[in-house]
Parts: structure tokens; sequence; C-alpha cells
């Protein structure tokens, strides 16, 4: 849960953020479009990473459902609300989001738990 809250906090303060941009200055949407694209693995990697660490276990099952709930609430918004589907490009990036929000919480397990290994 609080990965999910982390993720949709950190998108509305990065939307606003990118809408005062827009709006106030010459910038083109399409001149931020791969900063937008770096700041949602950013979110995704960090609410991963919350998730697994609060859990402190299985981090990639937690995580991997992180991914997944974001992309099935932003799936339905624009599904009910847009009446569209996913298209191909934007179940690639949902799939990365998944594995972006997985790793993370692989590495929000282990360094929640400091547990280190010697050799």
């Amino acid at each position: 849960m609080f990965g999910m809250i982390f993720i949709f906090v950190f998108a509305v303060i990065c939307s606003l953020i990118f809408s005062l941009i827009l709006r106030y200055t010459s910038v083109q949407e399409s001149s931020i479009q791969y900063i937008t694209t770096a700041l949602s693995f950013v979110g995704l990697f960090g609410g991963g990473f919350l998730s697994g660490g609060k859990r402190k276990e299985k981090g990639w099952l937690i995580g991997g459902t992180t991914g997944l709930i974001y992309s099935l609430i932003v799936f339905l918004a624009q599904y009910l609300g847009y009446d569209r589907l996913f298209d191909a490009e934007q179940l690639i990036y949902h799939t990365c989001y998944t594995l972006i929000a997985m790793m993370g919480g692989i590495l929000g397990v282990n360094l929640a738990s400091g547990n280190s290994r010697t050799a």
C-alpha cells in the first residue's frame, strides 16, 4: 500500500511540475518525453522498493504486484474514462514498469533485511 501511495504522489508532483513548465515556458511536450518516461521508471522503482522494504520477504512478488496494480489502475482509468484499450507501445511500457517495480522490490527486501552474505 505504501508503494502505491508513493507512486501516485510522485506522479502527481511530477505532473504538476511538468504542467507548470509547459504552461509558462516555450518547452514543447515532445522535448520532455524521455524525461517523463525516466521519471515514471523512477516512481515505479521507488514504489516497488518501499513495498519490498515494508514486507521484508519475496521482493520480486510484492514489487511485481505493485507494478501490476499500478498498470491495472491506469488501464481502468484509460478504458473507463477514454474508452481506449492499451496499444502495443503501452503494453511494452507497462511490462517494463512491472519489471522495474520487481527490481525495486528485490532491492528493498535486500536492503531492509540487513543480511549481508560474506564469502
